[in-house]
């Protein structure tokens, strides 16, 4: 495979998060303990980054990491696929507020106009909410679920560039963090139930498909592609995320999801081609 087509398989993978964990007859807890184990097995296995480099750094970032992954499948349990992952995408604007504190790294103007954008379309999540269903039972639960997960998100993408920045494995960092969700998730869980063959099938998909090989995708990829596309194809998981949910569940977000949706995505992608232009031009320049 080639680079582009490894992140556009990787972004694919991604997407089918939350239809398969709405699929599966699992409690939250249940589900999420598994899924991180499969996870962790695969990255393991698979990247091999991941079995060094382990310092009290990697398990801290770790922590951020196994939050993010939990407060993820318990959103999808409650609020639709949609609010799930277009909330998910709003981690900028956290990191935004958080980077100068923590890394010492300042905002732009476009990062701000960018931001004021994402804000926006956030507030539409709570301003509208979706009517519940079957697959989305508490969706205000499931929304403030999802927020903080961007949230968590943003502590650890910086968290992963703080163990960069120091020669740490952010590999580890991941294999760290499925470990400790799946030891919480585990705690959380009892009893466990025995579950169908295909809840079994659909845990197994979430942590190989769907988690583990998507981020080996993506260690061995992002070094030969640049960053715009990088981000544009990733842009695929948010856009298929909820289509996956129609198509399997019927699950149909309501206009303000949408709308708020498309604030978000729209931001990012036109703030990622602002940027290629400018790039473009002060190499011209040099």
């Amino acid at each position: 495979m080639s680079p582009r087509s490894k992140i556009l398989a990787a972004a694919v993978l991604f997407s089918s998060g939350g239809a398969a964990i709405k699929f599966c007859s699992f409690g939250g807890w249940q589900l999420a303990a598994f899924r991180a184990a499969f996870a962790l097995i695969t990255i393991f296995v698979l990247v091999r980054e991941s079995r060094r480099g382990w310092t009290w750094r990697t398990v801290l970032v770790g922590v951020a990491y196994a939050a993010t992954t939990l407060l993820y499948v318990q959103a999808n349990k409650h609020t639709t696929a949609a609010s799930a992952i277009f909330l998910q995408s709003t981690s900028p604007l956290f990191i935004l507020l958080l980077a100068p504190l923590l890394l010492g790294e300042h905002a732009t103007r476009r990062d701000i106009g960018q931001m004021t954008i994402m804000a926006l379309g956030f507030g539409l999540f709570f301003l509208g909410l979706d009517q519940p269903s079957a697959t989305a039972p508490n969706p205000a639960l499931g929304n403030v679920l999802a927020a903080i997960c961007a949230v968590t998100w943003a502590f650890t993408v910086i968290g992963y560039r703080w163990l960069a920045a120091r020669g740490a494995s952010v590999a580890a960092a991941a294999v760290s963090g499925n470990l400790t969700a799946c030891i919480i998730a585990l705690i959380m869980a009892q009893p466990l139930v025995a579950g169908r063959p295909v809840d079994w099938a659909v845990v197994g998909f979430l942590g190989v498909c769907q988690l583990g090989i998507p981020y080996l995708f993506l260690a061995r990829a992002v070094p030969q592609v640049r960053a715009l596309e990088v981000g544009l194809f990733l842009l695929i998981e948010p856009v298929l995320n909820p289509i996956w949910a129609w198509l399997v569940h019927g699950e149909t977000p309501g206009p303000a999801t949408m709308a708020g949706g498309a604030l978000i995505l729209g931001a990012t992608a036109v703030r990622m081609l602002l940027d290629a232009r400018k790039t473009a031009g002060d190499t011209v320049v040099a």
